[in-house]
């Protein structure tokens, strides 16, 4: 089927250049099939001659036409979840949370589990004792941090997850009571390997399937084409591989296989083995829209647990931690990868956890795998230009550097550190090439809000606030733009037939209702959503 989509404000992301570094020349677009066949106006004779073949017109009255959004960083199958817990984000103290839990779980008898998301750690003074959920509820209740690298139990989850006797997994800490009793808290691996693994045993196959679509139809909803899924696993690309078979997947989807930290070197590289087996089979070549584009390892945690590696020790407690992978368990692990094209994604947000990673690519390293770098809260001045220098991809998740979540950094790692949060700007202008995703479920998935603190540096939490965070940083608009799209799409070695709007490209692109400026990213809806030339998202029809 041909079509043509008139009267629209077309943004191709072909160039960065023009009013504030954004150019919009086109007003017309036809595209035939799943492929974009012409881009200009509607005058155009390509345009012309379609129209007297008798294709199909859309009128597009006057809205913006970007190309679909990539998010080069997420989790489609726990945003689904995620999607279904219950939020206590907008809690201000522990009273806030209690109650909210407990109107929750009494208006839902049926739940085998009662899920939560959302926890702000520092509005529990650092208490996260199972006792003070035990009288909420007698089923067990899991509260996930924010930043999703801790959760937070009942006695009777601990007791369901059998964690008491149990020792704690490399990288990861169950927290424990002066009697060695589990205490409460799961940090970093515990969560990971402990917590996870216990929820999804609790969930039918139709539920995690669910979960998959749910997450799609959010993402659809805020304009994207195309997702990069940094924590695959088994039962995740098991159900992904069926969805595609049943013709309902509506993005484009790279992969990156979770590799978790083992004991061995051995019992690492079988891991890597896995994911290099999935290429072969799964590539660019072989399945484009679903593949294993490569590996990741988290090699930190995060600041708000004081488990992410800092060059210097946290300010509010002198505590100070290793990298969960070291340089000497990256190294084979980086090398085994490259050597079967895998390219590597590292999850590092401490500064001591982000030179660690650079120096390992810097000295073994392949040139052109475009190794990535996932989040770099925090970095030091003299690291970020070697990310540009290297050609290493700085894969950044701006709605973490909202100032609504941000209220524990200073006292946990001073005022000088803040300073250096969320360094974006530092990283493109030193040459890095951008990629910009959302995190989710760790962060809101909206496409626009995530631009909008990109740019702004202003809370979409808190909309009223004028607060920022290191303005000096914030990205400019085409800047941040692009790395949404085509830095997206060049991340995952997709740049030649996705993220920009040009012909012989993928017919993959959203509809918007704003202009195209900072301030207006906040209000502006996403009206249409087209993957392969069909229409995923619809939001009068939505709304009828």
């Amino acid at each position: 089927m041909t079509t043509i989509l008139r009267g629209g404000r077309l943004f191709t992301g072909t160039t960065d250049s023009g009013h504030e570094g954004i150019e919009i020349q086109h007003s017309c677009m036809v595209i035939k099939d799943d492929v974009i066949l012409h881009i200009g106006d509607e005058s155009d004779s390509p345009v012309l001659q379609v129209r007297q073949d008798g294709a199909k017109e859309i009128d597009l009255h006057g809205h913006l036409v970007l190309p679909g959004f990539i998010d080069s960083h997420c989790h489609i199958s726990m945003l689904g979840l995620a999607l279904g817990k219950l939020d206590v984000k907008h809690c201000k103290n522990i009273d806030d949370i209690r109650g909210l839990i407990k109107d929750y779980a009494s208006a839902n008898p049926s739940l085998k589990l009662i899920l939560c998301r959302g926890w702000m750690q520092d509005t529990t003074d650092g208490v996260t004792l199972a006792s003070l959920l035990d009288d909420l509820d007698p089923r067990p209740i899991l509260i996930e941090a924010n930043d999703v690298h801790s959760t937070w139990c009942n006695t009777a989850a601990l007791d369901a997850m059998g964690v008491q006797n149990m020792p704690d997994p490399l990288g990861g800490e169950i927290l424990r009571d002066g009697d060695g009793k589990a205490s409460g808290l799961m940090l970093e691996n515990a969560s990971f390997q402990i917590v996870w693994p216990y929820i999804a045993s609790q969930l039918s196959r139709d539920d995690k399937i669910e979960n998959v679509l749910r997450g799609m139809k959010a993402y659809a909803s805020s304009g994207y084409t195309g997702l990069i899924d940094m924590a695959m696993g088994e039962e995740d690309w098991e159900i992904l591989q069926l969805l595609k078979s049943q013709g309902k997947l509506n993005c484009r989807i790279a992969a990156h296989w979770l590799i978790e930290p083992k004991a061995t070197t051995q019992e690492n590289l079988a891991q890597v083995d896995r994911a290099i087996e999935l290429n072969r089979r799964f590539n660019a070549e072989t399945s484009p829209d679903l593949r294993i584009q490569g590996i990741k390892l988290i090699c930190d945690g995060v600041v708000d647990s004081c488990t992410a590696s800092l060059c210097q020790p946290y300010t509010s407690n002198g505590i100070s931690c290793e990298p969960i992978w070291t340089a000497d368990m990256l190294a084979p692990v980086l090398q085994r990868a490259q050597s079967a094209n895998l390219q590597c994604a590292f999850h590092a947000v401490g500064d001591n956890t982000v030179k660690v990673v650079i120096d390992t690519i810097e000295q073994f390293g392949i040139p052109g795998r475009r190794h990535r770098i996932e989040h770099m809260d925090l970095t030091r001045a003299e690291d970020t230009p070697r990310l540009g220098k290297l050609g290493i991809t700085a894969s950044i998740q701006p709605m973490h550097s909202d100032p609504a979540i941000f209220s524990a950094w200073p006292k946990l790692v001073g005022d000088s550190r803040c300073k250096r949060a969320f360094a974006y700007k530092e990283m493109a202008d030193g040459g890095a090439p951008m990629a910009i995703g959302t995190d989710a479920p760790t962060a809101p998935f909206s496409a626009l809000e995530n631009l909008y603190v990109a740019t702004t540096r202003r809370s979409t939490i808190n909309p009223d606030s004028t607060e920022t965070i290191n303005k000096n940083f914030a990205l400019p608009l085409a800047t941040a733009l692009s790395a949404a799209t085509k830095g997206a799409a060049r991340s995952c070695f997709a740049e030649t037939w996705m993220g920009q709007l040009r012909p012989g490209y993928k017919a993959d692109f959203t509809v918007i209702d704003t202009q195209l400026k900072p301030e207006a990213l906040l209000k502006a809806r996403v009206t249409q959503t087209w993957f392969g030339g069909k229409k995923v998202f619809d939001f009068e029809a939505q709304s009828s």
